[in-house]
């Protein structure tokens, strides 16, 4: 195992030593990768571009993003910057190594996008894109090779897995009540953190080696915190408040779709956006963290005032503002 681990920390050292002037381009190449990324891309496609590819993409990013603590919590994988000094720590990264979540969320949304579109042109360039993520990884110091491909293979069988599925479960839930779409939307985000919570238990007994917590503060790495539950609480508000909400505009108004001129469709992503970033920036600083288990209530009722607001009632204000056609 030791001499699988070190022949992959050669692969991270000989892309370092490509030279440090790559870290700024691999850093803006993970980040196409990150929360923060989609919490503004994502927006965009449901309101903008095309309402069914948001969709798919929402969903996928709450279940891979779940997926990916699990199998996280199952392995205990370090990263490289904690099982080696020599490699540099390039991010700020604090969870397990395997699955890369950047390497699952890349193949997931644009894996997703791809299958969507169904364009050549467009595929690849898909790919292109996944496989840049998955090498600014490498680089960055965050995750090796194992870590990635996972990354890869799990996103990649997600999307696979959703495609297969998608209408016959579109089909059984558009046959529920709304209060039981809805109910549903709610059960869905609540068992993602029990999981969560279920999977961190599984590791009660589990030490982490204090080598992997000095070599991280050698490489000027961030203190790792594997077990840190924000990311799932996240995932559960969101399926719970962007599902529901389409639930509740579908009913009401029928499948929302992307129309209109260029000009009403960039004015929808700029009136939609900053309820977005207020609800995102404004509700971080009004709620409070502590004590944990308040913070886990109140980061989920942000989560999910965010998702109500990109499905329902920023669409709701377009409509008014007769910018929805």
């Amino acid at each position: 195992m030791d001499l699988l681990l070190n022949f992959e920390i050669s692969i991270t050292l000989f892309l370092q030593n490509l030279g440090a002037w790559l870290a700024g381009p691999f850093q803006a190449i993970s980040f196409l990768a990150t929360e923060e990324f989609f919490i503004l891309i994502l927006p965009l496609v449901f309101w903008s571009i095309d309402s069914l590819m948001g969709l798919r993409m929402a969903i996928m990013l709450v279940v891979s993003g779940s997926v990916n603590y699990y199998f996280k919590m199952i392995f205990h994988s370090p990263r490289p910057f904690w099982y080696d000094a020599s490699v540099k720590s390039y991010s700020h990264e604090t969870s397990f190594g395997i699955p890369s979540g950047h390497a699952q969320n890349s193949a997931s949304q644009f894996g997703t996008m791809a299958a969507t579109v169904r364009k050549k042109g467009f595929t690849i360039a898909m790919l292109v894109v996944i496989f840049l993520v998955g090498l600014s990884r490498l680089y960055l110091g965050m995750h090796f090779l194992r870590d990635v491909l996972a990354g890869w293979l799990l996103g990649g069988l997600l999307v696979w897995l959703y495609m297969s599925f998608e209408k016959k479960v579109a089909q059984w839930l558009t046959s529920k009540s709304l209060a039981t779409q809805i109910l549903l939307s709610f059960v869905l985000g609540i068992v993602l953190i029990l999981l969560g919570f279920g999977s961190q238990a599984l590791s009660a007994t589990w030490q982490m080696p204090a080598e992997w917590i000095n070599n991280a503060a050698l490489t000027g790495g961030a203190v790792p915190d594997p077990f840190n539950m924000e990311g799932v609480i996240t995932l559960g508000g969101v399926a719970f408040g962007f599902l529901s909400g389409y639930a509740i505009w579908v009913k009401k108004f029928g499948q929302p779709k992307a129309l209109g001129s260029v000009v009403k469709r960039f004015a929808r992503y700029l009136v939609g956006i900053v309820g977005v970033i207020a609800l995102y920036l404004g509700l971080k600083m009004l709620f409070p963290e502590e004590p944990l288990m308040l913070g886990y209530i109140l980061r989920f009722v942000r989560y999910t005032l965010i998702g109500l607001w990109v499905t329902y009632f920023a669409p709701l204000i377009f409509k008014k503002l007769k910018l929805e056609k």
